[in-house]
């Protein structure tokens, strides 16, 4: 689902400096794997290289088959909305909408019609452990809760690739342990495959894997 070739990344200015090279990677339908790394290592800029959010210096992007390097912001725009769920350390839950309705936006963007918005969500708040919370508003469930929205709602349009920015960033440990724990097994089920970057060696021990990013590639982090 995801592969990564020879990426290299450097940032531009008086002062230019090389992030990675090297950076080689394979995640298989169902696998979650951890990549870990010191502050400045370059964890959120490989995220967002994959993502197509960003373009390496050098190396190639697959994400489901599809190559990143000919594509248009247009084309990574439809790319990053048919095929990659995001999940935050912020969440990203709007305030304003119900749980239900933060749920349905992927479904919403991609325009697909209210009866299956209506049964995705309904299914994928079950599978999170919230569907009776369907009605509530944000503000009414713990931090917990919140990523579980945010694990639903990126996952509800079935993508072939989940990204986690350090989704227990905000959690306590137990909470975090059962968002990761949450997760892994939400991706197994769909047949996506998932980046988890995190600063957290207990959040990167319940992944498939766990790699450390360096300047000069990716290691097994032990």
């Amino acid at each position: 689902m995801i592969e990564l070739r020879s990426l290299a990344k450097s940032f531009a200015g008086p002062r230019p400096r090389a992030v990675f090279r090297d950076v080689a990677l394979r995640i298989a339908a169902g696998e979650l794997v951890a990549i870990l790394g010191e502050s400045g290592a370059g964890k959120s800029t490989l995220l967002n290289i994959i993502a197509g959010l960003d373009r390496p210096d050098a190396g190639t992007v697959a994400i489901a088959g599809h190559d990143l390097a000919p594509l248009d912001d247009d084309a990574l725009t439809v790319l990053r909305r048919r095929h990659i769920g995001f999940v935050f350390q912020a969440f990203h839950v709007l305030p304003y909408l119900t749980v239900s309705q933060n749920v349905a936006l992927p479904l919403a963007l991609l325009g697909r019609a209210s009866p299956e918005i209506d049964s995705r969500v309904a299914a994928m708040l079950d599978a999170v452990g919230l569907g009776d919370r369907g009605a509530g508003m944000p503000r009414e469930l713990s931090g917990g809760e919140l990523q579980r929205v945010a694990i639903a709602r990126a996952l509800v349009h079935r993508p072939s690739v989940v990204l986690a920015d350090e989704p227990t960033g905000n959690l306590d440990p137990t909470s975090a342990a059962g968002v990761i724990e949450l997760l892994r097994e939400r991706i197994r089920s769909e047949g996506a495959a998932g980046v988890l970057v995190t600063h957290s060696r207990a959040a990167a021990a319940l992944a498939d894997r766990a790699l450390t990013l360096t300047s000069t590639g990716l290691v097994d982090a032990g």
